[in-house]
């Protein structure tokens, strides 16, 4: 019997529409899956919103942005220096366990890890944007 049980670190979670919220299949990290999500999701259009744990042992190697909405990035664990160009400037923050910063739409960011970091992500990923370090 399925007990409704799973791992937030291999499943991330969809927050749609109509207050619903339902498990998606294992996260590969590659742009196909992020593309058969978002075709899954596309109902949802800017309301909907991908909830994922991630691990991270090396700086982040890209920059990103969300050109539609908000993303938290709460650290549940370790120590995250996140970096955001706002305004053509750089702003870095430091996050510990229990910290949380929020990127604004259309905000690039990126993050440098020194050791092993785990954070918590609620993203509004319709448009998102990457581009090299």
């Amino acid at each position: 019997m399925d007990d409704g049980v799973f791992d937030l670190r291999t499943n991330p979670v969809h927050l749609g529409l109509g207050a619903v919220a339902f498990t998606l299949p294992e996260f590969t990290g590659d742009m196909a899956w992020y593309e058969r999500y978002g075709e899954r999701t596309v109902d949802d259009g800017v309301e909907g919103r991908l909830v994922s744990v991630h691990t991270f042992t090396e700086p982040w190697d890209t920059w990103e942005m969300h050109p539609r909405g908000h993303e938290l990035v709460a650290c549940i664990a370790g120590t995250i220096v996140l970096h955001q160009e706002i305004d053509g400037e750089v702003r870095t923050v430091t996050l510990e366990a229990g910290h949380a910063v929020i990127n604004d739409p259309g905000v690039w960011h990126t993050a440098d890890v020194a050791e092993s970091a785990t954070a918590l992500f609620v993203t509004a990923g319709m448009g998102t944007e990457i581009r090299p370090r």
